[in-house]
C-alpha cells in the first residue's frame, strides 16, 4: 500500500519527535533508577526525595511558562535548547551531588530545560499532520517516553550511577544537534510550517474555549496520572529493594524489565479505545477502574513475583488513562491554536502534583511503611474513577423529565 504525502511527512515528524523524546525520558528516569545505588553510597531517601521534588517543581513551572512560549517560538529552537541545556545540567548534577545546594539547583535546571520540549513538540505535530496521523505521532513519542524508563534501569544495572548520568547527558546533547538539523531541513522542504492555527480569543476568552473542551476534567486526570506515572514509578526500584527484599543491582534489573513492559501501555490503551467505539471518556473510566483493582490486589498479595506483576499492571492501567490525555485530548485542541499552552498547563499540574507526592512518599516510607503507602495509592486511583464517571449520563438517566429523542 502506497503511503500518501501527508502520511510520509507525519512519519518523518513523528520519528524525529519520538527519538528526541526518548532522550528526554531516559534523562527523567535516571535518578529514580540509580536511587538504590546512591542510598547504598550514603545518600538518604529524604535527600533524594528533596532533589527529585525540586526537579518536578521546576519542570512543572517550566511547562507552564514554556508551553505559552511554545505557541510563539519555532519548535526547533525550543526543543534543541531544551535538550542541550538538560544535557549540561544533568552532567553537572552528577559531579556536584555531594553538595546539596549545587546539586539541587543543577537538577532543578535539568527539569526546567526538559520542560521546553513536550508542549512545542505536540503543537508542531498537531499543526503539521492530519488528526489521524497526529494521534499516531503522539503514540510514537508517548511510547518513546515509556521506553526511556527501562533504558535508564538498564544503564543503572550496568554502570555506576555517575556513569549513568554521563551517558544520558551525551544522548541529550546528541539529540539537540540532530533535532535542530532535521527540523531545519523539514522547514526548508515545507514539511513543517508554523502559525497555521491561531488562538480563537485572547485572555479570558481562551479560558472559556478550554472550558468548553473539558479542561477541568482532564486537569484532574493529569494530576492523578502524573502522580502514578512519575512519583509511584520513581520509587519503584526502592520499593523492590526495600519492601520486596531484592538486592540493589537486581532491583535495577527488575525495574528495567517492568518498565519495558509498561512501555507497551500506549498500544494497549489505543486498542481498548478503539474497541470502546473511539470513546476516550469511557476508556479513561475503564483504565482507572482496572488500576484501582490492581492496586487493591497489590495491597493483599505478598508473593514477590505476583506483587511486582500487579504493580506493573496497576501502573499500566493508570498510564492508559494518561495516553488518552496526551495522545487524544491534547492533539484534539489543534483548532483552538493553544495546543502548546494547554499541554504545558496540563503537564504543569501533573508534575506539581508529582512533586508534592514525591515528598509525601519519601516521608511516608518511614512513617507509615510501604504497605500503608499502597493504600494511599488505592485512594488516589479511586479518585480517578470518581473523576472519570459519566455524570452527564446519570443526570440524564435520573432526571424527572425523560430525555427527548
Amino acid at each position: 500500500m502506497k503511503l500518501s504525502r501527508a502520511a510520509k511527512h507525519a512519519i518523518l515528524i513523528g520519528s524525529l519527535c519520538s527519538v528526541s523524546y526518548f532522550a528526554v525520558y531516559n534523562a527523567r528516569n535516571i535518578l529514580s533508577a540509580v536511587t538504590p545505588q546512591m542510598i547504598e553510597g550514603g545518600y538518604t531517601e529524604a535527600y533524594i526525595g528533596q532533589v527529585s521534588s525540586l526537579y518536578f517543581i521546576f519542570y512543572a513551572v517550566g511547562q507552564l511558562i514554556n508551553g505559552m512560549i511554545g505557541d510563539r517560538i519555532k519548535a526547533k529552537w525550543m526543543i534543541a535548547i531544551g535538550l542541550l541545556g538538560a544535557g549540561i545540567s544533568n552532567l553537572v548534577f552528577s559531579q556536584v551531588a555531594a553538595n546539596p545546594t549545587a546539586a539541587m539547583m543543577a537538577y532543578a535546571m535539568t527539569g526546567f530545560f526538559l520542560s521546553m520540549i513536550y508542549g512545542p513538540m505536540t503543537k508542531v505535530v498537531s499543526e503539521n499532520t492530519e488528526p489521524i496521523h497526529a494521534t499516531r505521532c503522539s503514540l510514537g513519542y508517548t511510547f518513546a517516553s515509556f521506553f526511556g524508563t527501562p533504558s535508564a534501569g538498564l544503564l543503572a544495572s550496568l554502570l555506576v550511577w555517575q556513569g549513568v548520568f554521563a551517558v544520558s547527558s551525551g544522548l541529550l546533547v546528541t539529540m539537540a544537534i540532530v533535532s535542530f538539523l532535521f527540523f531545519s531541513v523539514f522547514e526548508r522542504r515545507g514539511i513543517v510550517q508554523y502559525g497555521r492555527y491561531k488562538a480563537e480569543k485572547k485572555g479570558a476568552g481562551n479560558v472559556k474555549v478550554l472550558l468548553r473542551h473539558g479542561i477541568v476534567k482532564f486537569s484532574l486526570i493529569a494530576i492523578i496520572t502524573g502522580v502514578v506515572r512519575t512519583s509511584v514509578v520513581f520509587w519503584m526500584p526502592t520499593y523492590i529493594n526495600q519492601y520486596l527484599g531484592f538486592p540493589e543491582k537486581q532491583a535495577a534489573l527488575i525495574f528495567t524489565v517492568a518498565t519495558f513492559i509498561i512501555s507497551f501501555t500506549t498500544f494497549i490503551a489505543i486498542f481498548v479505545y478503539e474497541r470502546l467505539g473511539y470513546d476516550m471518556h469511557k476508556t479513561v473510566l475503564v483504565m482507572f477502574s482496572c488500576s484501582t483493582l490492581f492496586f487493591i490486589l497489590l495491597f493483599l498479595v505478598k508473593n514477590p513475583i505476583a506483587n511486582i506483576t500487579l504493580f506493573v499492571l496497576a501502573v499500566m492501567a493508570s498510564n492508559g488513562a494518561g495516553t488518552m490525555l496526551y495522545s487524544r485530548y491534547c492533539p484534539s485542541l489543534r483548532d483552538t491554536g493553544m495546543v502548546s499552552s494547554a499541554t504545558g498547563f496540563l503537564d504543569f499540574l501533573s508534575y506539581m502534583a508529582a512533586a508534592g507526592a514525591n515528598l509525601l512518599f519519601a516521608n511516608a516510607v518511614h512513617d507509615i511503611g510501604w504497605g500503608n503507602l499502597i493504600f494511599v495509592w488505592i485512594l488516589l486511583l479511586l479518585a480517578g474513577v470518581a473523576v472519570a464517571l459519566p455524570y452527564g449520563y446519570f443526570k440524564q438517566k435520573f432526571s424527572k423529565k425523560a430525555p427527548e429523542n
